[in-house]
């Protein structure tokens, strides 16, 4: 399962993207909110491919650690309808990044703030069926599985949980780790590589810009660690783009063969 980043892909229907996914060999497709729901219905049925995860568009412009509560209701909005797209795609839940911390956004405010607009939330997906998944993110925010942990315990609902990305840990600490804490909470898995090596010779970010396996994630013990938690759900890539591959339909079927061999191993 993947997404069609970048900017050929900026050029293409909704229908010839998922064409392209299907094509590739991929099952299904990690969207974005807030797009026209008849056409991505209509490309879901045309190609059959599922849509298991809807990312929230508004959590990065608008997220709900602003200041401004004007700014905070926008984001919440942006939840509710990143839920009825959900809904309408059979989706079992959204992707959302929880808000930020910066220089003007304190952690406990930032903690605070997140955790009472999402339970504003809650009834709307629960009276759904669709599940709110946090995501780690380098947002200074949620810094530590074991707080992960206790931020989504303390809704005290099942329908907030967790959407874990690999790659994002890796920087810091070791994805693995990170799965056998979280355990049942993990609804959803971006995969998602990390090279170090890069990262100290070019700064933070350039660290992503590695092909699957050519980083540092140890995918072995990653995957050992999701049969650990008995974790049955999606693998969703979200990979960086080799340079050399500027054909949409070449790359995905590149991408499609790495997870292949990722979920075989």
């Amino acid at each position: 399962m993947a997404t069609l980043r970048g900017p050929t892909a900026e050029k293409r229907s909704v229908l010839d993207r998922f064409k392209l996914l299907a094509a590739a060999g991929f099952d299904g497709v990690e969207v974005m909110s807030a797009q026209d729901q008849a056409e991505v219905l209509a490309a879901r049925d045309a190609t059959k491919l599922e849509i298991p995860s809807v990312c929230v568009s508004t959590h990065w412009a608008k997220p709900l650690t602003d200041p401004s509560a004007e700014v905070r209701a926008v984001g919440l909005e942006g939840l509710r309808q990143g839920l009825r797209d959900a809904k309408a795609y059979n989706s079992k839940s959204v992707l959302l990044v929880p808000g930020k911390v910066t220089k003007t956004v304190s952690y406990a405010d930032a903690y605070d703030r997140s955790r009472e607009e999402i339970a504003k939330a809650v009834p709307l997906a629960a009276s759904l069926g669709v599940i709110i998944a946090i995501e780690n993110v380098w947002n200074q925010f949620l810094l530590s599985p074991l707080e992960a942990v206790s931020y989504v315990d303390s809704f005290k609902s099942p329908w907030v949980q967790w959407h874990f990305d690999a790659g994002n840990i890796v920087n810091t600490g070791f994805p693995e780790q990170w799965i056998r804490t979280l355990g049942k909470r993990i609804v959803q898995v971006h995969v998602k590589e990390f090279n170090r090596k890069v990262r100290d010779t070019r700064g933070p970010s350039a660290g992503f810009e590695a092909d699957l396996f050519d980083g540092d994630a140890d995918w072995p013990a990653v995957m050992a660690a999701l049969d650990e938690i008995h974790y049955s759900g999606w693998i969703i890539a979200e990979q960086y783009r080799l340079p050399a591959m500027v054909d949409d339909g070449e790359w995905l079927k590149h991408l499609s063969r790495k997870l292949d061999a990722l979920i075989s191993a």
